[in-house]
């Protein structure tokens, strides 16, 4: 007899498949388009179709990849047409846009949920790799090309195979230090940057539940950094009262209808699925990566890996390929390396959450690095104004500054110059990803500001030890 038992991810692709062709690959419908600056070659093709945009009213754009973060009055040409490009685009086909000079501009995966676009069971696309972000609502989010771009644009559709199915169960507490950042450092460490490679990735368990808002947006934008096709939370409590109130939810009657329908998306308790992963939460601690790739992290008490001793010789030569670049010695302390600046922002971890965190550790103290502390949104950035935390940031000698992508991908502007280490809060520590030879450190908003102040890697917990998280 077949096994009806379903997963959240079969119950959203289920509810959005149109038709499934002979070769697996399925039709599903799209609930919402997201759009940035990086859309211009989409609209071209619909330009050389003479082709209109299907759906306008679900498709949404904002300025994030390439804004300057200062003195956007004074935008460099080829970034200021990229912008207008934007406008002109949306403007043509009646797309609600958050441009530079709305109040709800922000990085894509900041401002969107935060409208309440994004909801519990939607299938959420955009052309950028980091939409599973989104998942953390339990949406079914993730990034597409730019000629899918375009065809979403077209047709509110597009052509996906059906991904295996992956839960990461974590359960226990998490110690007091530890954040979201750390047990998705820690995920992929474990499973590796193509562990979760064609699965959709469910993430599960008493830690996870436990979890506020903005740790799951940081722990679903992570998962792709896994391999994984997407991450998401199903929807409970915590999602509900997170959306009720945003402007783009559904409001009174209909909004309590809707959490009954968001409810029915939890797995069945027998779901089968591909492959599961359990973590113990007691067992993460705060981590650092110390290599070009996410999975190379460790909590920030352990020593730099010596390929001498790793047995599979592929691994061996990853590893000294990622210290020279690096310019470390196998067997430090991650604790003795030094750094020469940091930054504060990005998808990952640039919300009000984070931006408190790192503000904690760092009130009272001076930086002994410079660095650049970017808010995810303008509305964050006025909330973070309002509490006083850029105070804090200003007076450690951090630099606080406008929203946007900012120094996570350097095409703006924003970059760790050549051979400098930066310790950051961002997903990628790629070579050159931060700007040409940057060296990049991973790690959790409060982990960063611990790194400003000591000027190299260390643990925050005891600078934290006394004050209010």
């Amino acid at each position: 007899m077949a096994h009806t038992a379903r997963t959240i991810i079969d119950k959203i692709w289920d509810a959005h498949a149109i038709t499934t062709r002979e070769d697996g690959q399925s039709l599903l419908w799209v609930d919402r388009h997201l759009l940035h600056e990086g859309s211009f070659l989409a609209f071209d093709q619909l330009a050389a179709r003479d082709a209109r945009v299907a759906r306008p009213d679900l498709t949404f754009g904002v300025a994030d990849h390439y804004v300057p973060t200062r003195n956007r009055d004074a935008i460099v040409p080829e970034v200021r047409g990229m912008v207008e490009q934007l406008v002109e685009n949306c403007t043509g086909h009646g797309i609600t846009l958050f441009g530079l000079d709305d109040r709800r501009q922000g990085i894509v995966h900041v401002t969107m949920p935060a409208q309440g676009l994004t909801l519990p069971g939607l299938i959420v696309v955009c052309g950028d790799s980091h939409t599973s972000t989104h998942g953390a609502l339990g949406a079914y989010a993730f990034g597409i090309g730019a000629s899918e771009v375009a065809h979403v644009m077209m047709t509110q559709t597009i052509w996906q195979k059906r991904p295996r199915r992956m839960r990461i169960s974590v359960d226990g507490t998490l110690p007091p230090g530890s954040t979201a950042k750390d047990i998705a450092l820690t995920i992929i460490a474990r499973v590796g940057t193509d562990g979760a490679q064609g699965h959709a990735i469910e993430f599960a368990g008493s830690a996870i539940r436990g979890l506020s808002m903005e740790g799951r947006l940081t722990l679903c934008n992570l998962s792709i950094e896994a391999g994984g096709r997407l991450g998401l939370v199903a929807p409970d409590d915590t999602t509900f009262a997170y959306l009720r109130g945003r402007p783009f939810a559904p409001t009174d009657d209909a909004f309590d209808r809707a959490v009954e329908d968001w409810r029915a998306l939890a797995s069945d308790r027998d779901a089968p699925f591909d492959r599961e992963v359990v973590l113990d939460a007691g067992a993460i601690a705060p981590t650092v990566t110390w290599g070009t790739s996410p999975e190379q992290a460790l909590p920030i008490d352990a020593t730099v890996p010596d390929p001498d001793r790793i047995a599979d010789p592929a691994r061996a030569q990853a590893v000294r390929d990622a210290l020279a670049y690096m310019g470390l010695t196998p067997g430090m302390a991650l604790g003795d390396i030094r750094i020469d600046r940091v930054f504060i922002g990005s998808c990952t971890n640039s919300r009000i959450e984070d931006l408190r965190a790192a503000a904690a550790v760092l009130a009272g103290r001076r930086a002994a690095v410079p660095g650049l502390v970017s808010p995810g949104s303008s509305q964050v950035k006025r909330q973070a104004e309002e509490e006083g935390l850029d105070r804090i940031f200003r007076d450690a000698g951090l630099e606080w500054v406008d929203s946007g992508c900012s120094m996570c991908v350097g095409m703006n502007g924003d970059i760790v110059p050549p051979g400098e280490r930066c310790a950051s809060t961002t997903n990628r520590n790629f070579k050159g990803r931060q700007g040409p030879g940057a060296r990049t450190h991973l790690m959790s908003p409060a982990m960063v500001a611990a790194a400003a102040v000591a000027g190299r890697l260390t643990d925050m917990r005891p600078l934290l030890a006394g004050r209010k998280p």
